[in-house]
Parts: structure tokens; C-alpha cells; sequence
């Protein structure tokens, strides 16, 4: 098995993000039994490996969650804390590799749990009945309700086996009432709802990785194109988190050394119709929008700051699109302003 590709992806997954994701911040808090694999593999973000070969004091060593052949009455099952408060669209219970060891059904159950609740006294609510799964397959399943927001899961398998990962689509949660009228905030931060619609490569890194905390781990945990060798440069339209005016902008190229974009630039527009999976001629139009930061030139493995003197005022803007000419990595992009 290998991981899907965003064309073989359901709808609700196109334009969403994984809430589940480790590398965010999703955590496994506990599990009934994870005798022949933890929890927390089940949460990464790589795609579920399998070595014939590679063995551990406990068994095969599996790519996921695993838990022993029950003996008693009952199911396994284990809670989740996801990356980020967020609406949830859908689900991937993946069980790649897991043949003769998977679950025969899965049911989720979702919870808003504030910080300091006790898990012990939480009401859980049902958002996946028991469904089938399958051996070494990706099984999509639909949310029906799409609008609540959501903090934690319980992935409950029957009667026990083994998930390889566990994919949560959806979009972060973030209260932008309390975010007051000239406060400034990154437009462009994932936590905040910003979200990468379309690109031209992601051979090495998804642009959603430049929107993610922190300035990066290492050359891996940003946006990185393979090396271009014909006419052009690369790109990505990132929707916003909230429509807002971009004041100051941070481009990164943390860990980018050999392979740092020789320039860079940064369009906009305020289109708050656009959807989420963009057509040809919608990507095509973006070439055309306003300019936010003209053409600059960056240095390896440094954060490019740009204010006032540099960035232009061209209004409340929902959408950007960044280039690199000719192509090459980025770590991290914060897009600065006030939300309108």
C-alpha cells in the first residue's frame, strides 16, 4: 500500500487538513492495549511503511497502532487529542499492511473537552456507527455534521487489531471574534485556518507545511518543489484563515541551503466566493492578481523579513499566491496583518 494521492482523494478531503496529524500536534492520550504497537504511530504524518524483516521484543514491528489477540469479552479503543479545535469532514481509517491483523469494524465517537475537563467525565457523541474495514486498504467514511468543532476522539476497533494511520480531514477552529479590529495576527498560520488550495510541485514537501508552528524542524518540514528543468517557477494559493490586509510578511528558508528559491513574490485578492478545489482557470486568473510583495531576492537558511518600505497596501485580500522563481524549498511564510 502507499499513501493517496490528493487526486484519489474523497471530496471532503480536497482543501481540508489532517487534524490528526502529529507533526501539528495531534496526540495519543490512551489505549485500551498497545502490546504489538503504540498508539502514537498511528498520528504520523509519513505514509505507513512495512520491512518483511524487522522484528521487536514483542512481534513484528508494525507501521501503526496494534493491540494483542483478545481473550475476553470487549473491544480496544483509544483517545485522541487532536492537533487543533476544528470541524471534521470526513475520515481515512487506514490499514495498510495490516492483512491477517486488522479490525473487522471501527466506530469513532468525538468530544469538546476544555482545557483542564477530566477525560473520565466527558460525554462522548457517536459520529461514525460501527462500519466495516477491510485488510491493507484506505477506508474513507463521510461526517454528516460538519459544523460542530470538535477537540478529541475515540476510535473504538472490533473486537481488536491494528490501524496504520488514522486520518481526521477537517478545518482548525479559531474564534476571530476575539481577535480585535487593528491586533495583528498571521493571516496565513494553519491553527488560524489558512490552507494551501492548489500548487504547482510538492515533490519533497506540501506548502501546507509553510504555514505550520514553529520555524521548522529540518529541511523536511516545509515547502519543496524538485529541481525545475524547464521554463516557469513554482507556486501555491493559500486560502487565508480570515479575509484581512497584509502588512507585514516573513518569508523563511530555514534548513534551504543548497536549494533555497533564487526570488520570491507574493500576489493577492479578495475573493471570498472562490472555492476549495480550484479549476484551470481559476489558477490561471491568480498570475494576474494584485501585487502584496514584489520580487525579492533570498538568501539560504534565513528569515527574510519585509515591512512597510516593501509590502504594498492593496487591501482586505482572502487569497495569496506565492511564487519561487525558479523553484526550490521554503520553511515557513507568515503573512502579518489585520483581519477585515
Amino acid at each position: 500500500m502507499t499513501e493517496t494521492s490528493d487526486n484519489s482523494l474523497p471530496d471532503f478531503a480536497k482543501g481540508s487538513i489532517n487534524l490528526a496529524s502529529a507533526r501539528l500536534g495531534a496526540k495519543g492520550l490512551y489505549a485500551t492495549d498497545e502490546f504489538f504497537a503504540p498508539l502514537e504511530r498511528m498520528l504520523a504524518d509519513a505514509p505507513a511503511s512495512f520491512d518483511p524483516d524487522l522484528y521487536d521484543d514483542n512481534g513484528k514491528y508494525m507501521d501503526g497502532w496494534e493491540s494483542r489477540r483478545k481473550r475476553v469479552a470487549g473491544h480496544d479503543w483509544a483517545i485522541v487529542k487532536l492537533a487543533m479545535p476544528g470541524r471534521i469532514f470526513g475520515f481515512d481509517v487506514d490499514t495498510s499492511y495490516f492483512t491477517g491483523n486488522y479490525p473487522p469494524h471501527c466506530s469513532i465517537e468525538a468530544a469538546f473537552i476544555e482545557e483542564g475537563d477530566a477525560i473520565e467525565s466527558i460525554e462522548w457523541t457517536e459520529i461514525l456507527d460501527k462500519s466495516p474495514l477491510g485488510p491493507s486498504a484506505h477506508h474513507f467514511f463521510d461526517n454528516a455534521d460538519k459544523d460542530k468543532v470538535w477537540t478529541h476522539l475515540r476510535l473504538h476497533i472490533y473486537p481488536d487489531g491494528g490501524i496504520a494511520r488514522l486520518r481526521v480531514y477537517g478545518s482548525a477552529h479559531f474564534d476571530w471574534s476575539k481577535v480585535g479590529a487593528d491586533e495583528e495576527i498571521d493571516l496565513a498560520y494553519i491553527f488560524h485556518g489558512a490552507k494551501s488550495l492548489a500548487w504547482s510541485d510538492a515533490h519533497y514537501g506540501h506548502p501546507d507545511k509553510m504555514l505550520g508552528p514553529g520555524r521548522g524542524i529540518n529541511m523536511g518540514d516545509g515547502w519543496e518543489t524538485k529541481r525545475r528543468r524547464g521554463p516557469g517557477h513554482d507556486w501555491a494559493v493559500i486560502r487565508l484563515g480570515h479575509p484581512g490586509t497584509i502588512k507585514r510578511v516573513t518569508v523563511d528558508t530555514a534548513f534551504f541551503k543548497g536549494n533555497f528559491p533564487d526570488t520570491c513574490e507574493l500576489l493577492g485578492a479578495y475573493l471570498p466566493e472562490l472555492g476549495d478545489e480550484l479549476s484551470e482557470a481559476e489558477i490561471a486568473a491568480s498570475e494576474t492578481w494584485k501585487p502584496i510583495l514584489p520580487r525579492q531576492k533570498l538568501q539560504m537558511d534565513h528569515q527574510h523579513e519585509y515591512g512597510a518600505d516593501v509590502v504594498a497596501d492593496i487591501g482586505p485580500v482572502t487569497h495569496v499566491r506565492y511564487a519561487m522563481h525558479p523553484d526550490g524549498g521554503t520553511m515557513r511564510l507568515r503573512l502579518f496583518g489585520t483581519k477585515a
